[in-house]
């Protein structure tokens, strides 16, 4: 049994090549009278090639882990069937009976509020946020979440920004039943963009666009204004810009850490005894996402606020970011790497790649017409 877990981390770990290489890039015939020391004689760009092969840590960050099979004899599998029918045919509709209850409760007392309390901005502002949180609280009981926060809880101050690691979009929504923050967080389009347009922004949440340059410069100025203002929520951000499948941790964007104030970093760690609660927005829907947590046991979270960390004499923002980073990565036993979560959304050039291939092309035939 421990043979075939090795195997199968090892397959997990293994890139798939069809996404980096053309179709046209491999030969379809060997090439006749080419020895290994031919090859060898090749050995820096063979070098380059087998080290990204061998070490693709960037692929692992944002590769799901499938559950082992456990019903794989004649004792276990009616366990397993009857696991299946409770989870789908009993849990699944409390929950969504649940979560339908919740939001129609929340929509009774949210809009009443945001249009009739308009001159009272103070008491408005409170009774939303405390709503928001309430929400919150009934989507982490749709999924029977099982939430362990250590650590003090957030104090509404100037001056201070949150940060924390970020595995899927019910970070904000385990982070935010506990206190309400002000996130920073990527547009969306259906009912997510909807609540995001309606319901967050009471909260003071800034959405910005990763593909318009315009559109973050306008963004960090807005964080530099939120976090002087003493009556605004907690500032959160995700400083890798991206979800990762919370056993790795990529590179922190500086932003955060060029604000010239405290940095709170939070360290979420889940556990997947149940359910991997990774969100892989290129292969499924947040929608979807939601129902694989809702037709699971129960998702097993914890939450680890630390302590506030400032910049440095002499520490530059990049320092600053690296080191907050090792903090969480060290609280919630997350592996760093030192990729770009950006480089998810936004492939290599086809220059840069065309440009790899014509080097090794010419090595090889180079050593063949010396043949």
């Amino acid at each position: 049994m421990a043979s075939s877990s090795v195997a199968a981390d090892l397959e997990l770990d293994r890139p798939n090549l069809e996404d980096y290489l053309p179709p046209d890039s491999l030969p379809q015939e060997a090439p006749r009278n080419l020895h290994l020391r031919d090859v060898l004689d090749i050995s820096p760009v063979l070098t380059e090639a087998a080290g990204a092969i061998v070490d693709d840590s960037f692929t692992r960050c944002f590769k799901s882990n499938s559950p082992e099979p456990w019903n794989w004899n004649i004792y276990l599998f009616p366990l397993w069937c009857l696991g299946v029918v409770i989870r789908y045919g009993i849990l699944f509709p409390l929950r969504s009976l649940t979560l339908a209850i919740g939001w129609l409760a929340f929509f009774a007392a949210f809009f009443p509020v945001h249009f009739l309390l308009k001159g009272q901005d103070k008491l408005r502002s409170k009774i939303e946020r405390k709503l928001v949180e309430m929400m919150c609280s009934v989507f982490v009981a749709s999924w029977t979440g099982v939430i362990k926060y250590h650590g003090p809880r957030p104090s509404t101050r100037p001056h201070q920004v949150f940060v924390a690691n970020h595995t899927s979009m019910i970070d904000f929504i385990i982070l935010e039943q506990m206190t309400a923050f002000a996130v920073i967080m990527q547009k969306h389009p259906g009912w997510v963009g909807f609540i995001q347009k309606t319901i967050l922004e009471s909260v003071g949440c800034i959405w910005f666009n990763r593909n318009d340059l315009r559109d973050r410069e306008v963004t960090a100025r807005k964080l530099r204004d939120h976090v002087q203002h003493p009556d605004n929520n907690p500032l959160l951000i995700f400083p890798e810009g991206t979800c990762v499948n919370n056993q790795y941790t990529v590179m922190f964007k500086k932003g955060a850490f060029e604000l010239g104030c405290a940095v709170c970093p939070i360290a979420i760690k889940y556990n997947k005894i149940f359910v991997d609660a990774f969100w892989n927005s290129k292969k499924q829907s947040f929608t979807m996402h939601l129902v694989r947590l809702m037709t699971s046991w129960a998702v097993v979270c914890d939450v680890w606020y630390l302590p506030p960390q400032y910049l440095r004499e002499g520490e530059t923002s990049i320092a600053f970011a690296e080191r907050v980073r090792d903090m969480i990565a060290a609280r919630a036993g997350l592996k760093k790497v030192p990729w770009d979560g950006y480089l998810k959304h936004n492939r290599p050039s086809p220059k840069h790649t065309e440009e790899k291939q014509r080097i090794f092309a010419d090595s090889v035939l180079m050593r063949l017409e010396e043949k």
